[in-house]
């Protein structure tokens, strides 16, 4: 394996490494979002009129 080639693949695994980070935090915002929003809706039915 030549320079250029090592190289390349630490680069391509450093970029592999940040996308799936941001796609767990994608999903950690997500899931967050869906149970703020069912909480809201549980408190906003129980305390209708």
């Amino acid at each position: 394996m030549t320079v250029d080639e090592d190289s390349f693949e630490k680069r391509r695994l450093a970029q592999e490494t940040k996308d799936e980070r941001q796609v767990w935090y994608f999903l950690a915002y997500f899931l967050f979002g869906i149970h703020f929003v069912a909480f809201v809706m549980i408190y906003a039915v129980r305390h209708a009129k």
